[in-house]
């Protein structure tokens, strides 16, 4: 039963860690431009 009362808030600590990291990179602009880096590594371009 200890064990629940320190793993309960262990979890909603740790999922809300990743909710607060999803929304950031929501509000970043991590997801605007999905097909760029797919056809940008296809683009032959002589430096």
């Amino acid at each position: 039963m200890t064990n629940l009362l320190l793993l309960i808030p262990a979890a909603l600590l740790l999922g809300g860690i990743g909710l607060v990291a999803f929304i950031w990179s929501l509000k970043s602009g991590q997801y605007e431009d999905l097909d760029g880096a797919a056809m940008r590594i296809l683009d032959e371009e002589d430096d």
